[in-house]
């Protein structure tokens, strides 16, 4: 319940629209209760002849079953005070307001009829009716529509300090979630948690009092008939008491499970070029029926639990309003207009309580939701910007690496590892595949935290610097380039504000613009998602005029012409080349003709670096750097003669 209320209060400002909600609740319950009382005052058609002309032997709460003609004439005159020979309503009425045998609900019914004159005024009786309607007509508007709106608010607001927290968030963390996990929480958690302070507002505010002010009102009515209440009150507890810790853990459970239900379509709609062309249609199938029954069982245990309390406990208040009926009529012999408003506020409290079940297990799965939420939510990030922490505004000097240790999590990844890179470089670094290269270049701009040594920049520690001011000074082209859903333009300055010409000019020099004018809107063509409609060379393309469009001192390349053919790769090397000395550039490759040019080359192989320098000085001095560099060799000369024979 605590959690409800700690998402609901995150935005302070909800907390006056919760109190606004919890008002037009309150005046939605008062109004139902003039509903009541004004149907007692139509029913109330006059005074009853036996309540009236029993004698005062008459055991209290009952009527005579037979009145004789005496005691008429007797009663006759102490009624009929004015002697004037009859008797009306109002007389009655009076004399029973003033006599002792009346209970508290017929004598305020007889006082508002005798004010406001209803038994000679229809007009007047009317127009109660419809003042009450109105009345309660605005304030059930007003209660639902206030309640809505504080869901939307909630669940508005919620979504957006989730993305806002997970964006600070390092990339450790996107390695311990799926993507099904986070998309459900951000839009399937927020949405129930904000239903659910709707139902803890009706539960937990509303209904208390409600129950406290009908009850209250029952007993001063009638507090031998409001006995009756007690009798049911255990029965309804215990179902509700039972079924909530039922209903918390299925909604675990089957929460969980919409978690894998998510990840196995997404993996599904992500892959499915590979799930064709390895005709894994019938293994995918199997995977989502796993995962669909699972949830339709679960889904089939939250129903019954939620639905078996009500049946329960509908039948156990109609038993209770028909004791309450029975004990009324034939044992405190109240009239049918008294029942009628002592029923309905009776009617007001079992109503909510028979619907408490019902709002708790929707509470339940707010309860739920709120601690996967928060689970993120808590989260603190494990790279921030510490106190004191500088914004870096330009690259003067270096680089450098001092006895870097790193790992993901089991071995480590990096061990020991030390270089620099100055101004201006161009500095290579090449390794077997799982060597660490990857590794490096995200944790120059702090995307993972070193766990032994340093990252400088500029003779400072790379967390003396603000992440979004080191950021800002990089560009960087990965091996997997994405692509935003928007247009070639927006993806290319992705949210900067660059003019048409500069991006044009990058898009150019990155060899992009020869399909960007194919395209039906050139630049103002938008892209589908992730970039399918466009192959592999062409996003990488997209991605590398991204980079050179910021214009960065330092400029990191992560296999960035693998998925090139080999002319535009050379067009992108010979760009490349050209910014040489005028921009620090890190390159990672596996072909290596694109780093021939590099000042240093550094080779890592098991997270260690064994060489760095030229490529005329390793070809010397690191065997399996001559080794792959002769095997490239060797695999060029053999794709060239095999072109030459194809022509010829």
């Amino acid at each position: 319940m605590k959690l409800l209320l700690q998402a609901a209060l995150r935005t302070r400002k909800h907390l006056t629209l919760l109190i606004i909600t919890f008002a037009t609740l309150v005046l939605l319950t008062v109004a139902s209760q003039l509903e009541m009382f004004a149907l007692g005052v139509l029913s109330n058609n006059g005074s009853d002849f036996f309540a009236l002309f029993s004698t005062e032997q008459a055991e209290y709460g009952r009527t005579q079953e037979a009145i004789s003609l005496g005691q008429v004439e007797q009663k006759w005159a102490e009624i009929d005070v004015g002697h004037t020979g009859a008797i009306t309503k109002q007389t009655a009425s009076e004399y029973l307001a003033h006599k002792g045998e009346t209970n508290p609900l017929n004598w305020m019914l007889q006082e508002l009829k005798k004010k406001a004159n209803f038994s000679n005024n229809i007009n007047a009786l009317l127009l109660l009716l419809v003042c009450v309607a109105v009345f309660k007509a605005i304030w059930l508007f007003a209660s639902r529509y206030y309640t809505q709106i504080l869901s939307i608010r909630i669940s508005r607001d919620l979504r957006q300090q989730y993305f806002e927290h997970i964006q600070s968030l390092p990339m450790s963390f996107y390695q311990q979630y799926n993507i099904g996990s986070l998309s459900s929480r951000v839009v399937g958690d927020a949405g129930q948690i904000a239903v659910s302070i709707n139902s803890w507002l009706t539960n937990y505010l509303q209904t208390p009092f409600t129950i406290v002010t009908c009850l209250s009102m029952c007993f001063y009515l009638s507090w031998r008939l409001s006995l009756v209440i007690f009798i049911g009150v255990p029965l309804i507890i215990m179902p509700i008491v039972f079924l909530a810790k039922r209903v918390r853990r299925v909604s675990r459970q089957l929460q969980k499970n919409q978690e894998r239900f998510a990840s196995v379509l997404i993996d599904f709609l992500a892959g499915i070029q590979t799930v064709k062309i390895f005709a894994m249609e019938a293994f995918s199938l199997k995977k989502y029926k796993e995962q669909n029954d699972r949830m339709a069982v679960l889904e089939g245990k939250t129903a019954k639990y939620g639905l078996l309390t009500r049946p329960i406990l509908h039948a156990i208040t109609t038993l209770c309003l028909a004791v309450v009926v029975l004990f009324g009529l034939y044992t405190l012999g109240m009239s049918v207009s008294q029942l009628l408003v002592f029923c309905g506020l009776l009617h007001l409290v079992y109503e909510p309580v028979k619907k408490f079940a019902d709002e708790n297990a929707n509470i339940q799965r707010g309860i739920v939701a709120a601690e996967r939420m928060f689970e993120v939510l808590d989260l603190k990030p494990h790279i921030d910007d510490k106190d004191g922490a500088v914004a870096l505004t330009s690259f003067s000097d270096s680089i450098e690496f001092e006895n870097v240790w790193f790992r993901y999590g089991g071995d480590w990844v990096l061990k020991d590892v030390s270089f620099s890179v100055k101004k201006g470089q161009t500095v290579a670094i090449v390794g077997p595949t799982g060597s660490g290269k990857s590794t490096i270049v995200q944790l120059i701009p702090r995307l993972y935290e070193v766990q032994k040594g340093l990252i400088k920049v500029d003779g400072k520690p790379v967390n003396a610097y603000t992440q979004r001011s080191l950021r800002e000074l990089m560009a960087f082209v990965s091996q997997k380039p994405f692509l935003f859903y928007d247009t070639v333009a927006a993806n290319i300055a992705v949210g900067k504000d660059y003019s048409k010409e500069e991006i044009v000019s990058a898009a150019r020099r990155a060899h992009a613009e020869e399909f960007i004018c194919r395209l039906p809107d050139q630049y103002d063509s938008m892209l589908a998602e992730a970039g399918q409609n466009l192959s592999g060379g062409q996003q990488q393309r997209l991605a590398i005029a991204r980079a050179l469009v910021k214009r960065s001192p330092i400029l990191i390349l992560d296999e960035a012409t693998s998925s090139l053919d080999a002319i535009s790769e050379n067009h992108i090397k010979t760009a490349i080349a050209a910014l040489q000395g005028e921009v620090t550039q890190i390159l990672i490759a596996h072909r290596l003709s694109t780093i021939e040019h590099a000042d240093k080359i550094i080779y890592l192989d098991r997270g260690e670096k064994l060489a760095e320098g030229t490529k005329d000085e390793l070809l010397k001095t690191c065997p399996p750097f001559r080794l792959m560099w002769e095997t490239l060799y060797k695999t060029e000369i053999k794709q060239v003669d095999t072109t030459e024979e194809v022509l010829v």
